[in-house]
């Protein structure tokens, strides 16, 4: 029986993770669940699973759950001091990181520190601060398991190869990561297209159900960058052996191109619950109800380079990239500070990437940030973009 906590487990990543537990009840057990928000769900996902602790990020909320849950042996926790606990856990084995934005950080560093396998979904792990993480990955010989649908692809595109995954300082006999993009709901549109384009318009993917802001950044191709400075560090590579690949029925997830001109890759219905269930079993294979490929069905495959003119703020990426040091944070953060005001109404979709434009261009680049570095990197950020949209 494997012990799992799940952060975010309110969010899409963090249910489905949940149904696979569901399905496989007897071997799994739920340590401790964790969520920004969303009491009630929570509450019932705590009666459901019997975890020993939970944690709610806002402390009001959390007090909310303490008087719903008083009939329960379970410890409710808030705050940061509150996700570090439950990330250390001495029963927990393989944390899920699931919770979307910098608040992930702290606690799968502490997760890593207290030796636990790591199934990460949250970006900005690695993005922000992948200079730190995959030396403490090795240093403490854990697991880092994706579950990211391409880098899970190119993970299992991997396995049975003299390849050490996540733990591998890289390997020779790559010769090109071929990272696969959706081109997600405005592929083929043009700036002045996209122009007016709404909050509704860009939420509706033609393939993925996602959350919100996943959704949004498949939209600007935002999330496309972010996965490129992820598979940097997760895979051992140079930015320059990255290509991205515009494929539009989502069938291929990614794949690697080896030296002698192989190509390897991994297919499958669009749905995250594969690479979940891959990350929580790995390196067994289980069965999984739903939906089969039928190559019949999907009948051709197509892909086409990216556009980086039309999605200004991915083609901003490949050079966030490779210069590295403490502009990847900027781009996140303004990414996400722009994000949530465009779900609020309160600006543009074309304002997304000129605010990532102008905190990327502002920013003076630290080589090599610490992690308080890279907090202060984020902040700074913010109160850039809030003094400037006043």
């Amino acid at each position: 029986m494997k012990h799992l906590t799940i952060f975010g487990s309110t969010g899409s990543i963090g249910t489905q993770t949940l149904n696979i537990v569901r399905a496989y009840r007897s071997e799994f057990t739920v340590e401790a669940l964790a969520a920004k928000g969303s009491v009630e769900k929570l509450e019932a996902q705590v009666r459901e699973f019997a975890p020993k602790y939970v944690c709610l990020y806002e402390e009001k909320a959390a007090e909310e759950l303490r008087l719903r849950l008083r009939d329960l042996p379970v410890r409710v926790l808030s705050g940061m001091d509150g996700l570090l606990a439950c990330a250390a856990l001495p029963e927990t084995e393989l944390v899920v990181t699931a919770m979307v934005g910098m608040i992930g950080l702290r606690p799968t560093i502490a997760a890593i520190e207290a030796g636990k396998d790591i199934a990460l979904a949250n970006k900005e792990t690695l993005v922000t601060a992948g200079h730190l993480i995959m030396p403490l990955i090795r240093e403490k010989k854990v697991g880092l398991l994706p579950v990211d649908s391409e880098h899970s692809a190119i993970f299992q595109s991997l396995q049975g190869l003299p390849y050490k995954g996540a733990l591998s300082e890289g390997n020779a006999q790559i010769a090109r990561i071929l990272l696969t993009a959706s081109g997600g709901p405005f592929r083929g549109k043009t700036l002045e297209e996209m122009r007016g384009f709404t909050a509704e318009d860009a939420l509706r993917h033609p393939n993925w159900a996602m959350g919100k802001k996943i959704t949004i950044d498949s939209a600007t191709m935002v999330n496309k960058g972010l996965e490129m400075m992820e598979a940097r560090w997760l895979f051992g590579v140079e930015p320059e052996q990255i290509t991205v690949l515009v494929h539009p029925q989502s069938i291929l997830h990614s794949a690697v191109e080896f030296t002698d001109g192989a190509v390897v890759g991994q297919m499958g219905v669009p749905s995250m619950e594969l690479p979940i269930q891959y990350a929580l079993f790995y390196p067994e294979r289980k069965p999984m109800r739903g939906h089969k490929l039928d190559l019949f069905q999907v009948g051709a495959l197509t892909f086409e380079k990216p556009d980086p003119v039309s999605f200004p703020a991915f083609g901003l990426a490949f050079e966030v990239m490779r210069r590295g040091g403490s502009l990847p944070t900027v781009y996140n953060a303004a990414n996400e500070w722009a994000v949530a005001r465009f779900l609020a109404g309160e600006m543009g979709f074309l304002d997304i990437g000129e605010c990532i434009q102008t905190a990327v261009e502002r920013h003076k680049n630290i080589p090599h940030p610490s992690l308080s570095e890279i907090l202060n990197a984020e902040r700074e950020t913010y109160e850039l973009l809030e003094g400037s949209s006043r």
